[in-house]
C-alpha cells in the first residue's frame, strides 16, 4: 500500500508486450493511462552536468479550456509549415495530471492528438526540418521524459525478487510512447544531420536517457533500449561515452545497490555491440569484460538478466578464444555457495562457454573447474546434479575430457562413486552409472588405477575413523575409572 501511495498510481500485473531481445522498433501498441511530472531533469541516479544549450524553462497545467487544436500541416500552406511545427512543439510542452483521469480530459486528447501528428509528419518526411525546428524538438522531449522516477522500496528492508514484484506501469504512457516515438522517428531519419542534430542530442542528452532505464515501466525501457542503440549507430562520436556510461551503471549496480530495472536491457544492446567489435580485440574491451561483466554474476538476482548476460560473455568468447580462461575463472570466483537456482544459471553458462572454448584454454582452468563441478555432482539439490551431469552430453566438452582424462577423472572420481553409492536421487543415480561407464570405456586402465587410489582412500578413512572412536573409548574408560560418580554422561 506504502508503495502505491509513494508512486501515486496504481500497478498493474501485465507485463511488456515487446520483443525480449530484439532490437528493433518497438511495437506502438502499448497505450495507457498517460504520464507526467512538473520535469526537473533529473533520474534515480545522478544527473550529468547540464546541456550548454539548454535555458531553464518553467511549465505549467494551463488552465482549463485555454488550449486549442491546431491545423493540420495538410491544411496550411508549405512555407507555414516550420512555423506550424513550432507552434505544435510548444503546445507538446504543456504538462498534465494523470493521477485523475478525468481531469484536462479534452485537453489531453488535443496534445495525444498534436503527438501523433508530429509523429506522421516526422515519418512521411514531407518537409525538411530545420535546425531551430530539430533544436526545439529535441527540448520538448526533455520537457515530456526526463523526470523523477517513482522511488523503489528503501525501507532498509531485503530488496524484493524483481521477477515476483509487479511492474509499475508509467500513468502518462499514452503520451510518452509518442514522444519516445517522434524521438525514435527522428534519430532513424536519413535526412537527419549528425553534424547538426549532436549539438543537441549530445552527452548530457544520452546520459539522461540512460538515467530513465531505470524505469519499472518495461514498455519505456524497451523504447528506450532501441533509441540508445539507434544514436550509439548513428552518432559514432558518442560511442566511447555511452560504452563509459553503462560500465558506470553497472559498477553501481554491483558495488552499491544492487537494484537497477534496466541491466536486462542495457546488456542487451552491449551484446550488440559486442558482435561488432573489431579484431584484436581492443585491451579497454577486455578491461570492460573483466571489470563489469564477470562481475555481473554476483548479484542475487542475476536470473533477471542472465539471458542476456550470457549472450554478451559467449560474443566476448566467440571472438576472442584466448578469454575462454578468464571468463570461467571469473565464473569460479562468483560460484553461488547456498543459491541452488543460480548455480544451474552458472553451470548451464559454464557449458556454453566450454563449447567455445580451445584445447590449450581449457587446460590451463579444468583442474579447479572440475574441483567445482566434483562439487556440484554430488549436490543434495538433484536439478544443481543433473545439469552438471548433462555437461557430458555435449560432444565437445566429451572431447575435451577425453583428452585431459588423466587430470580430469582423479578429481571427479570420488564424486561419481559417492553418487553411485548414497545419492537419493535415482535419476541422478543413473546419470551417473552411464558417465562411470563412459570414462571405463575411455580408459579401462586409468580407471582401474582410480579405483584402487579411491579404495585405499576409504579403507584409510574407516581406519582413522576406527582410530578416533578407539580413543575416545579409552579417555572414557580412564575417566570412568578415576571419577566415575562425578562424570557427566551424555
Amino acid at each position: 500500500m506504502l508503495r502505491k501511495i509513494m508512486k501515486g498510481g496504481h500497478r498493474k500485473p501485465s507485463k511488456s508486450d515487446g520483443n525480449d531481445f530484439g532490437l528493433g522498433p518497438p511495437l506502438n501498441s502499448g497505450s495507457g493511462p498517460a504520464n507526467n511530472m512538473v520535469v526537473n531533469h533529473s533520474s534515480r541516479a545522478a544527473p550529468g552536468p547540464p546541456s550548454p544549450h539548454s535555458r531553464p524553462t518553467v511549465f505549467v497545467s494551463p488552465p482549463m479550456n485555454t488550449v486549442e487544436p491546431l491545423p493540420f500541416f495538410r491544411d496550411v500552406p508549405v512555407a507555414e509549415r516550420p512555423n506550424l511545427f513550432l507552434r505544435k512543439l510548444q503546445l507538446c510542452c504543456l504538462h498534465f495530471d494523470f493521477t485523475d483521469t478525468l481531469k484536462s480530459v479534452r485537453e489531453k486528447e488535443i496534445k495525444r492528438q498534436t503527438l501523433l501528428e508530429l509523429v506522421d509528419f516526422i515519418q512521411s518526411g514531407s518537409g525538411k526540418i530545420t535546425e531551430n525546428c530539430q533544436e526545439e524538438m529535441i527540448k520538448m522531449v526533455s520537457v515530456n521524459v526526463f523526470r523523477c522516477l517513482p522511488p523503489h522500496d528503501s525501507t532498509g528492508q531485503e530488496p524484493t525478487d524483481p521477477e515476483e514484484d509487479e511492474p509499475y506501469l508509467e500513468p502518462s504512457w499514452s503520451h510518452l510512447q509518442l514522444v519516445y516515438e517522434l524521438l525514435l522517428r527522428y534519430v532513424v531519419m536519413s535526412d537527419t544531420d549528425t553534424k547538426v542534430a549532436k549539438r543537441y542530442v549530445d552527452h548530457s542528452f544520452v546520459l539522461k536517457l540512460l538515467d530513465l532505464f531505470d524505469s519499472e515501466d518495461p514498455r519505456e525501457r524497451e523504447y528506450l533500449k532501441t533509441i540508445l542503440h539507434r544514436i550509439y549507430g548513428k552518432f559514432m562520436v558518442h560511442r566511447p561515452f555511452i560504452r563509459k556510461a553503462i560500465n558506470n551503471i553497472f559498477y553501481r549496480f554491483i558495488y552499491e545497490t544492487e537494484r537497477h530495472s534496466g541491466i536486462g536491457e542495457l546488456l542487451e544492446i552491449l551484446g550488440s555491440i559486442i558482435n561488432g567489435f573489431a579484431l584484436p580485440m581492443k585491451e579497454e574491451h577486455k578491461l570492460f569484460l573483466v571489470r563489469a561483466l564477470i562481475p555481473l554474476h554476483k548479484p542475487k538476482h542475476i536470473s533477471v538478466y542472465h539471458q542476456q548476460l550470457s549472450y554478451c560473455i559467449i560474443q566476448f568468447v566467440e571472438k576472442d578464444y584466448k578469454l575462454a580462461d578468464t571468463v570461467i575463472r571469473g565464473l569460479l570466483k562468483y560460484w553461488p555457495v547456498t543459491n541452488c537456482q543460480k548455480e544451474v544459471l552458472f553451470l548451464g553458462e559454464l557449458e556454453e562457454v566450454l563449447e567455445a572454448t580451445q584445447s590449450a584454454e581449457f587446460q590451463r582452468c579444468m583442474v579447479p573447474l572440475f574441483r567445482q563441478i566434483a562439487r556440484c555432482l554430488t549436490s543434495s539439490h538433484f536439478q544443481v546434479a543433473e545439469r552438471a551431469l548433462f555437461l557430458w552430453n555435449n560432444e565437445h566438452i566429451v572431447s575435451l575430457i577425453a583428452q585431459n582424462r588423466t587430470v580430469v577423472l582423479p578429481i571427479i572420481f570420488e564424486a561419481l562413486e559417492k553418487n553411485i553409492q548414497s545419492h537419493w536421487n535415482q535419476a541422478i543415480h543413473g546419470l551417473t552409472i552411464n558417465i562411470r561407464k563412459m570414462f571405463l570405456d575411455m580408459d579401462t586402465e586409468l580407471f582401474e588405477v582410480c579405483q584402487r587410489q579411491y579404495a585405499e582412500k576409504e579403507s584409510r578413512a574407516r581406519h582413522v575413523e576406527e582410530q578416533r572412536e578407539l580413543t575416545w573409548k579409552r579417555l572414557a574408560d580412564v575417566a570412568a575409572q578415576r571419577g566415575g560418580e562425578d562424570m557427566i554422561t551424555v
